[in-house]
């Protein structure tokens, strides 16, 4: 049985289009969409008045907020099955928990606690740098999150950091009939002659792709493809990109015996600044040796 799509919801602006967004995306993969809270209200069950045996007051805010995703993803698409649950956890550690059992974790861009400045908040942050599933988050302007450009893009890496993102991209190009647009940056070392240099790392770049690209596609005969090599940095290669996205895609490393944040520099900046949802597809890799 697929696994679901898990979306973390808080109540705030920044989780409504989060919601719509993961109904679409639920609908055209033929998924079902499970609504999460993760709340703390225990530790001040105390210091709030029971409302009755059976519902402690403490829950109901938590209660109301999947009530009301819930109900707004029903009217979104009532055809995809819904449902909904409250964990007694910080909500990063419920949706990291979460992310065990599900096909992709899905965020909004800002949560409740987000300063007015913050262009990503904490949450969507440690989920995307720490979850061992993809992680979607969900931001833009009102064309890239409305899918209307009918392309994916890809962040294109090396082999540590990019087969598993070639694969969630080619399987999300062929789900919306969508063009995959593959991109490789690179850059030459300042004291490189200009010609030469250029020529060679643009080559070695081509035949990175093609390597990259060679089996996954083999799986994908019908998604038509549009590779691009193009020098400069990747991250801003890829953030000017986006503009024109419905999705971009990105991989990162996940090392075995690590426990701290691992997410690259690209992928910062995207979650940051892109003007499409963005997908972190984690690579899983084993432990680095001592020095």
């Amino acid at each position: 049985m697929e696994l679901p799509l898990v979306v973390g919801v808080d109540g705030s602006e920044g989780s409504l289009p989060a919601v719509d967004w993961a109904v679409d995306e639920a609908a055209r993969h033929g998924l079902s969409l499970r609504l999460v809270h993760g709340s703390l209200w225990e530790r001040y069950e105390g210091r709030i008045p029971s409302i009755g045996p059976d519902r402690p007051a403490g829950r109901v805010p938590a209660d109301h907020i999947v009530a009301s995703a819930a109900e707004r993803a029903g009217r979104r698409n009532p055809d995809v099955k819904v449902s909904t649950d409250v964990l007694l956890a910080d909500a990063t550690d419920a949706l990291l928990h979460e992310g065990n059992n599900a096909t992709a974790l899905i965020t909004g861009s800002r949560g409740r606690g987000g300063l007015k400045g913050l262009l990503l908040g904490s949450v969507g942050l440690a989920v995307a740098a720490r979850a061992h599933c993809p992680v979607i988050v969900v931001r833009g302007d009102p064309a890239g999150l409305a899918g209307t450009h009918r392309r994916i893009l890809l962040g294109a890496g090396g082999p540590a950091t990019g087969e598993e993102a070639v694969r969630f991209a080619l399987r999300e190009a062929e789900a919306r009939g969508a063009v995959l647009d593959v991109v490789r940056a690179w850059r030459r070392a300042a004291h490189e002659a200009a010609e030469t240099s250029g020529r060679d790392h643009e080559e070695r770049a081509r035949t990175e792709l093609d390597e990259l690209l060679g089996v996954a596609m083999a799986d994908h005969p019908a998604v038509r493809v549009h590779r691009t090599t193009v020098e400069g940095p990747a991250r801003k290669v890829l953030v000017h990109r986006s503009a024109a996205a419905d999705l971009v895609v990105v991989g990162a490393r996940r090392r075995q015996g690590h426990v701290g944040l691992q997410l690259g520099t690209v992928a910062h900046t995207l979650l940051h600044h892109a003007q499409c949802p963005v997908a972190v597809v984690p690579q899983q890799v084993g432990r680095e040796p001592l020095p």
